[in-house]
């Protein structure tokens, strides 16, 4: 085992990051002396990010990746002998990258004893269940986390090598450069490797790995028919609301249950999310009608059936993954009205804001105003927004102010200092 270990140490060693993009993470994570845990869909860019950080490192360290074929009879006990490689290789050091360390089971005991033992380590993983129940039982008190999302617009500029300034917001040619790059970010989504080159069997590939490798393999399930059903059901009806048991009618799932166990396995693979209708009650909040949202616009497209214009609900799912990126807890308000989002921080609403495409039809925007108005009103707010695909405006209703926005310049504001309208 060790002379294995020894030769898939040196295989994955070097690595090029001449032509990797920079992502927008909080540095000072990086610098802590906890276990940094970097969590997230497969192919996010996670691997990228950790050699991104080592890169920036003065100081020798010991990096491996587990999403590796000869690893597949490595066991927990197997660590020990890994260590003893990495020192014969390059002497002792204190600083360790471990790539999707979720695959060995009882990884956790072995990185507690190299943290207690001073060293500085380093994981990657893209299952959020096995991560966070793992690091909640041996870690606590000893791990910071970067939840990693595919690229965010600004991100997605720099790999189109489009640098904003801040008069690109007021005139006609740079403003209508930066729309026409959001037009192609709504449908191509962040993943690194789709942007670059947008070859649908890449999506195709990638789908399959998160369904059969992360859920099905993962979570020993007997047959994927019903599985796949329901993430194309969903992934067509994406922002759309949800029960269990009209989901369990509408695919010829048995057991309610069953559908329940489905949405946790994939929302651990991070490729969709639950959103509950808020409500004070805990209960109330479970037993209402769900929303779903996936992780990245490309797989909306992919997976579901579009025979429709699906603009609006890819601006509704954009803006989530947004909101998600900036770690509030989302839920949508519905007193008989509707709200898209409302944001919650440490306890507390703090925001409300509504998508939609256009505001030019005066049912619709009488509908987002009343539904954001709604929403400011149950929680306290004096100000929301609405997101639109590109208008704006600012308007006051009932001393409540709504900012207008094109959904393209919110996702810039905090990468080019400027006004929002």
């Amino acid at each position: 085992m060790k002379e294995l270990l020894k030769h898939i140490i040196f295989d994955q060693r070097e690595k090029d990051i001449s032509q990797m993009i920079e992502r927008d993470i909080d540095i000072s994570l990086v610098n802590s002396p906890e276990v940094l845990v970097i969590s997230g869909i497969r192919r996010c860019g996670k691997s990228v990010l950790l050699q991104q950080i080592r890169s920036q490192q003065t100081e020798q360290d010991y990096y491996m990746n587990f999403d590796d074929e000869r690893l597949i009879n490595f066991k927990v006990d197997d660590f020990q002998t890994l260590y003893e490689a990495f020192i014969e290789l390059f002497g002792e050091q204190k600083t360790f990258y471990f790539d999707e360390i979720q695959n060995i089971p009882g990884w956790e005991r072995f990185v507690r004893r190299l943290h207690d033992s001073g060293c500085k380590v380093f994981v990657t993983g893209s299952n959020a269940n096995m991560l966070s129940r793992e690091l909640g039982t041996h870690l606590t008190g000893r791990y910071c986390q970067i939840e990693l999302y595919p690229f965010s617009f600004p991100e997605f500029l720099k790999i189109k090598e489009v640098y904003p300034q801040q008069k690109d917001f007021y005139t006609t040619t740079g403003k209508s450069i930066l729309k026409r790059y959001f037009d192609e970010y709504v449908k191509t989504g962040g993943f690194p490797r789709y942007i670059k080159d947008p070859n649908t069997n890449y999506l195709s590939t990638l789908y399959e790995n998160i369904i059969y490798k992360d859920v099905v393999t993962r979570n020993k399930l007997n047959g994927e028919r019903e599985l796949l059903e329901m993430v194309y059901y969903l992934a067509s009806n994406a922002t759309k609301r949800f029960s269990y048991t009209s989901l369990a009618k509408t695919i010829g799932i048995k057991h309610t249950e069953t559908v329940k166990n489905y949405l946790e396995y994939l929302e651990n693979t991070y490729l969709l999310f639950q959103v509950m209708k808020f409500d004070w009650s805990v209960k109330k909040q479970m037993n209402n009608q769900k929303k779903v949202y996936f992780i990245d616009n490309a797989i909306i497209g992919k997976v579901g059936f579009n025979a429709t214009d699906i603009i609006g609900q890819l601006l509704e799912n954009l803006v989530f993954i947004e909101i998600k990126r900036q770690r509030k807890d989302v839920y949508y308000h519905d007193d008989g009205i509707e709200c898209d989002f409302i944001m919650r921080v440490n306890g507390h609403i703090v925001s409300a804001c509504q998508v939609t495409r256009s505001m030019k039809d005066e049912k619709t925007r009488q509908r987002e105003i009343n539904g954001l108005v709604s929403a400011l009103n149950a929680y306290n707010l004096t100000e929301g927004m609405v997101l639109t695909d590109d208008e704006t405006e600012e308007i006051t209703i009932d001393n409540k102010k709504i900012h207008i926005i094109p959904i393209w310049r919110w996702l810039l504001k905090d990468s080019v200092t400027i006004p929002l309208t």
